[in-house]
């Protein structure tokens, strides 16, 4: 088994994060996408889609799809649980990853891919379409900071794949100029306690 990797990529994160907190480690392969190897004939026989990251078995079947990916492995090792142990818990957590995915990390790389000088000549870049997503996230932060009010994870007061979510999204924020505002500390305060953890070096 071997995970196609992505070494700055948000999703490779998410699964690395995802497997440093279970204990698990597994050999990894990078692809280097600023050369074009995802676009390869290569590596789109393993994803057509040309994304990572992917996991490859011993009999030499494929799996994509970050949260595919990590379900795999909450099947295979539960505990910890990531993904909740009962099903009004499961449910909550599937709910809360979503909004992760839709609300933050969504926006996020809108903004990166519409207005970072990175993508210029490699995808289409609308700029005002980037700047409607600013401010759409900014909102979407100021929302998150208030539920974090009332808890310590998004989730409830566990860390879950959520977090992982979200997390994986503020770190590509960071990087990429779409910073947490000082002013939102719950969510400043929730962001080190997550950054905090081992894994978060995954």
């Amino acid at each position: 088994m071997k995970l196609y990797d992505l070494k700055n990529g948000l999703n490779p994160r998410r699964v690395r994060i995802f497997l440093a907190e279970k204990g698990i480690t597994i050999p990894s392969i990078d692809v280097d996408m600023v050369k074009g190897e995802n676009k390869g004939e290569k590596y789109l026989a393993i994803n057509p889609m040309g994304t990572m990251p992917v996991l490859e078995f011993d009999d030499g079947t494929y799996l994509a799809e970050s949260i595919a990916i990590c379900r795999y492995f909450e099947e295979l090792q539960p505990n910890p649980p990531l993904f909740g142990t009962t099903p009004l818990e499961r449910a909550r957590i599937e709910m809360w990853n979503r909004r992760m995915e839709l609300e933050i990390q969504l926006p996020i790389q809108d903004v990166f891919v519409h207005l970072n000088p990175f993508w210029a000549g490699r995808r289409p870049q609308v700029s005002e379409y980037g700047r409607v997503r600013q401010a759409q996230l900014l909102e979407r932060m100021a929302w998150l900071n208030r539920e974090l009010g009332e808890r310590a994870y998004i989730a409830g007061e566990t860390y879950t794949v959520a977090d992982i979510t979200a997390q994986c999204a503020f770190v590509m924020g960071r990087a990429t100029g779409s910073k947490i505002p000082d002013d939102l500390t719950n969510l400043v305060r929730w962001y080190n306690l997550v950054l905090s953890r081992p894994s978060a070096r995954a």
